[in-house]
């Protein structure tokens, strides 16, 4: 009886906890006008149908919102969706319109409704500003949450620096971040260019509702999928349960030395602002304060480094680096991830077909479907180890994938700058560096994984 009584009283407290929720939802749209909402950008069309609100493409216009009129900070919000397959679309929360900001261009969080064979719905994507936050590439079973063609209902959770999205109860995203604290939500209607074809085709939303009131109460319980931390030079609790470090700690020269000293340069580099810096030194490759490198070597890992570059930059990430190799001019031996400004370095141009652009393993394999977040913006460069097999990411995108010491591989080197080093590439363990080619480049948030 003392079991059953528990039982009892739990399933009580589940039904009371459902109906406080209940009680402390919000309608934003009341099912038979717009009320509380204002469009922004563009020129698409919204009007209310049968109690659902419509949300219809226009030849010519550029993206466009339909904005709620009030803000909010942390909540959790829920609403039905339903989209034509050719109809990318996204709501907008935590955003912004302000006129010194891109001319009034609503920028801000955005979780994605995307019907394509790509099938990101449920991802977190910075509109007008840094651009993907979390993709589905590492989520299968988000990826297969939305249904097209089918009402798909939507879940938020903005609570402090968490931010959490499901679709149909399926986890999608979980992204730490600190960039926005509060905003208007907003209804997009994605730009259909000058398509004919798509003109009037509609996107749909119903049973918009929203807790403000300490949502915190009604959050749901951690979810076994990636998380992605932003905020500056920190490990969330999900980063330290799953061996996440910080590689740099933001604020001093620990853990590092230049590659061919046995200290830190006392020159050429300045820690400012949680960031870490190369001076300019107008492109000469480590002429000035020289590359630096991890005092400790790594073997398998995961490994993460935000980066932002200047006009006409070059740099780069190298792992499996052995600074015994070079002990003349340039810069130390290992693979590179490339970071270029491809648009104005001479580089971008040379090499084979792309392999010296931004994102590739330098002069050796060119990257694929990459997004850059621009001059001045910060990018994500990841780098996956696993033995043999080496992936580079770039903002959410996989870019290069490749196995070393196979037959390939050493044709690979053979035809490259590499091919007078002895065993390039070859090394089951290194150290990882960050290299001063000259030019005003920035680094943070880096952080590594070691991988049984």
């Amino acid at each position: 009886m003392k079991a059953k009584g528990i039982l009892i009283l739990f399933f009580i407290m589940i039904g009371m906890l459902s109906l406080s929720a209940q009680e402390n939802w919000k309608y934003l749209f009341n099912g038979k006008d717009l009320s509380g909402w204002d469009p922004i950008n563009g020129y698409a069309k919204y009007y209310v149908k049968d109690g659902t609100l419509v949300g219809e493409a226009v030849v010519g216009s550029p993206n466009s919102f339909l904005c709620t009129k009030e803000k909010f900070s942390d909540f959790i919000l829920e609403f039905e969706i339903k989209t034509d397959p050719q109809l990318n679309t996204g709501v907008q929360f935590r955003s912004q319109s302000n006129p010194d900001y891109m001319n009034g261009r609503v920028h801000g969080y955005q979780v994605e409704i995307d019907p394509s064979e790509r099938a990101w719905s449920g991802g977190i994507y910075d509109e007008a500003r840094r651009g993907w936050l979390y993709t589905l590439d590492e989520n299968p079973l988000g990826r297969k949450a939305f249904k097209n063609g089918e009402w798909n209902k939507v879940r938020v959770e903005a609570i402090g620096n968490s931010i959490r999205t499901w679709i149909n109860g399926i986890a999608c995203a979980d992204i730490i971040d600190d960039i926005t604290k509060d905003g208007f939500i907003a209804l997009q209607v994605h730009d259909i260019k000058n398509d004919r074809t798509k003109n009037g085709i509609k996107v749909m939303w119903r049973n918009i509702r929203i807790i403000t009131e300490n949502p915190d109460k009604y959050k749901s319980p951690p979810e076994n999928i990636p998380q992605y931390n932003y905020i500056q030079n920190t490990i969330s609790d999900y980063e330290k349960e799953h061996g996440w470090k910080l590689l740099w700690d933001g604020k001093t020269t620990e853990g590092w030395r230049g590659a061919k000293l046995d200290k830190f340069p006392e020159y050429g580099w300045e820690i400012k602002d949680g960031t870490l810096n190369v001076i300019s030194s107008g492109g000469a490759e480590s002429r000035n304060g020289g590359d630096i490198i991890t005092t400790k070597k790594y073997k398998n890992f995961e490994l993460i480094v935000d980066f932002k570059i200047t006009e006409g930059a070059n740099s780069g990430i190298k792992y499996f680096v052995d600074p015994e190799l070079n002990k003349g001019e340039g810069s130390a031996i290992g693979c590179e991830f490339q970071i270029l400004d491809d648009a104005k370095h001479p580089d971008a141009k040379l090499g084979v077909a792309g392999n010296r652009t931004l994102g590739a393993l330098y002069d050796l394999i060119a990257p694929v479907g990459k997004r850059f977040n621009g001059i001045g913006q910060w990018n994500r460069a990841r780098i996956v180890v696993k033995g043999n097999n080496v992936e580079h990411w770039l903002n959410g995108f996989k870019v290069v994938e490749y196995e070393r010491n196979t037959q390939m591989w050493r044709a690979l080197v053979a035809y490259s700058k590499y091919s007078v080093w002895k065993n390039f590439g070859g090394l089951t363990e290194g150290h990882i560096l960050l290299q001063d080619h000259g030019d005003a480049v920035s680094f943070m948030n880096i952080k590594i994984r070691e991988i049984e």
